[in-house]
């Protein structure tokens, strides 16, 4: 069995650490670099960065974090937002990201995922999914931080994707991100139960019931975790101890 990760998530606008709600409504945390300098001597297991307002932003200021990032946190470092071509992807690879994220760019260039999973491996192309629901059993794949329609259902174009090669799955609730209502569970298990691949659940995440409900309930392989370490109300050694003495297969402190 793999082991259960712990993610920090960090959503990026120009060189700040920012945070809203439903994607929306974003306010200045701080600097990202601090922060994922503080995850990492936490223990967290990866940190996932994501530019909120890529399509909109010059990339110098993110490759910029990511390249001093990568010179003092030694945990897999993913990157999402704006990805348009294997160009994008090659340059981010060069700052030092492990893995990248794509969402806009896959749901208009299917084949996109295709092409970086043949020229960098598969492990390194993460399929993101910004799902809103729209109805019983029933969510579609937005673009463009969750502001745009795809007309793609979220559970078959997350099927989709694993056949095109993606690596794994993240899988973002933009009705319960930042809510801290708890993951949207019926909505990761409807993935996992379509693909194979790792699934992320992202979104929602108000306490650690919602982490296991992530991974028992919904059978996600990880959790990207923001608001709640953002804010002090949860450090990554406290979730790390809760999942052990739970049952959760996470790395031991």
């Amino acid at each position: 069995m793999s082991l259960f990760r712990l993610i920090a998530r960090l959503d990026i606008k120009g060189p700040n650490l920012i945070k809203g709600i439903q994607l929306e409504g974003l306010r200045v945390v701080g600097d990202p670099r601090a922060f994922a300098g503080r995850y990492y001597n936490e223990g967290a297991d990866e940190i996932l960065y994501m530019d909120a307002v890529a399509s909109l932003y010059a990339r110098d200021t993110m490759l910029d974090i990511v390249r001093r990032t990568a010179e003092e946190v030694f945990v897999p470092v993913t990157v999402g937002g704006g990805l348009r071509s294997v160009e994008d992807v090659r340059t981010m690879l060069r700052a030092g990201a492990d893995k990248v994220a794509v969402n806009s760019a896959a749901t208009l260039q299917p084949e996109l995922v295709s092409d970086i999973a043949r020229t960098f491996g598969s492990q390194c192309m993460v399929l993101q999914i910004d799902a809103k629901r729209t109805g019983p059993g029933r969510w579609e794949a937005y673009r463009d931080c969750g502001r745009e329609h795809t007309g793609l259902d979220a559970v078959a174009w997350a099927r989709q994707g694993e056949a095109l090669g993606a690596g794994e799955i993240l899988l973002t609730s933009v009705d319960r991100e930042g809510t801290l209502r708890g993951f949207d569970v019926e909505l990761i298990a409807a993935v996992t139960a379509a693909v194979s691949i790792p699934v992320i659940a992202s979104g929602g995440m108000g306490s650690f019931t919602h982490l296991h409900d992530a991974a028992v309930r919904g059978g996600a392989d990880a959790v990207a975790v923001a608001h709640l370490v953002h804010y002090g109300k949860a450090t990554f050694p406290a979730l790390r101890a809760e999942a052990l003495a739970r049952g959760l297969p996470v790395r031991a402190a």
